[in-house]
């Protein structure tokens, strides 16, 4: 197993971005591929935040099978939303375990519990308090959010702003998992549409 233990700057950065929409609502649509659902999309998100899209123009080529697009925040934070998710990449931030063999599903687990701590506390500051907190060896976990919420999960932290869950939660290393790590997601509520 290898590890990268590198500062959580990109994640304040990123978690400070998505602390700033108050109502995801406004970002949600219907589900859909091809140029005019993804151009929906983007009118909806420049509107409803200060998210600049990637380049594009009434020329742009969008492919049909597309069903979402990249935002860049003012933090330089680059996001892919979607119809129903935002998913924030800050790939050099965090504690990450890779390369894993079979014979390393204790060693990776116990370094997402050592590392876990930090990374709720920093989106516990920008986000208030979860909804919800469960762990893995917790007797109901994998049902206890939702219906498979906690399937492939360690930790599971779930925040409900209007319109959202934002998920942060740690993958379940087992004997087929080749690396693992602390990650969030933004799921919209279909209501929002």
């Amino acid at each position: 197993m290898k590890t990268l233990d590198r500062p959580l700057d990109d994640d304040d950065r990123a978690m400070a971005d998505l602390a700033e929409v108050r109502d995801w609502r406004r970002l949600a649509g219907p589900g859909g591929t091809g140029p005019v659902p993804v151009r929906r999309l983007i009118r909806r998100v420049k509107s409803a935040t200060n998210w600049k899209p990637w380049p594009i123009s009434r020329r742009t080529v969008i492919d049909p099978q597309l069903d979402g697009w990249g935002f860049l925040t003012r933090r330089d934070t680059e996001l892919a939303v979607y119809d129903d998710q935002v998913l924030p990449h800050s790939p050099f931030s965090g504690w990450v375990a890779f390369a894993l063999e079979p014979d390393d599903v204790d060693a990776a687990a116990a370094g997402l519990d050592e590392h876990w701590p930090a990374k709720f506390d920093l989106a516990c500051r920008h986000w208030g308090q979860p909804s919800y907190v469960g762990i893995e060896s917790k007797t109901g976990f994998v049902d206890d959010w939702s219906p498979g919420a906690g399937l492939d999960r360690r930790h599971l932290a779930v925040w409900t702003p209007p319109g959202a869950e934002i998920h942060l939660y740690s993958n379940k290393p087992t004997e087929k998992t080749t690396s693992v790590g602390i990650n969030y997601v933004v799921y919209l509520n279909e209501e929002g549409s």
